[in-house]
């Protein structure tokens, strides 16, 4: 028996029909992939306001009042808890009297996308807020027509703020205004 050998090969069509499915799969994997990453950063956002509450809950016990803010930033380091805490750095004080150092937080969370968090303090109540880059998500105030608003004087690096912890006597009280 003799076989003769047939051309084996793709036509162009072919090989433009897999380019084009293997690009369609390709666009639906990145921005799956990005959405990932974006909910991601949302939920460590989400989780750094959290425990920066408890640190402060854990300092109000210690001092009757929570930490002063001003400009956004945290003032209860140092010396009887009066000096700028910057974030990324450790939140600690020293009683005023004298005494040991506590430690609140090791480390101070930040974010790390051009976006800081933002800090509101009487002393008698708090509020954290920070930037969430998916405006989809549940947790950010909603109007009536489901658009996704912000808080009002609130600086969170590149945009106001659309996020917020309060403490348990207080509210998220800063005015909300479209986006």
């Amino acid at each position: 028996m003799n076989f003769k050998m047939k051309n084996q090969g793709f036509t162009l069509i072919e090989i433009i029909v897999v380019m084009l499915i293997i690009g369609l799969l390709a666009a639906l994997g990145i921005g799956s992939f990005t959405s990932s990453q974006i909910k991601s950063r949302d939920a460590r956002r989400k989780s750094d306001l959290r425990q920066i509450a408890n640190a402060l809950e854990i300092y109000y016990n210690d001092y009757g009042n929570y930490p002063l803010g001003t400009n956004g930033m945290i003032m209860g380091c140092g010396s009887g808890g009066v000096q700028q805490c910057n974030w990324g750095e450790t939140f600690s004080a020293t009683p005023a009297g004298g005494g040991a150092e506590v430690v609140y937080m090791v480390q101070m969370p930040e974010d790390t996308q051009s976006h800081t968090y933002y800090y509101v303090s009487d002393r008698s109540s708090y509020e954290i807020y920070a930037r969430l880059e998916n405006l989809l998500d549940r947790d950010i105030p909603k109007d009536n027509e489901e658009d996704p608003m912000v808080y009002q004087s609130t600086d969170c690096g590149i945009a106001t703020c659309n996020f917020g912890v309060a403490s348990s006597n207080g509210s998220l009280a800063i005015t909300i205004a479209d986006n």
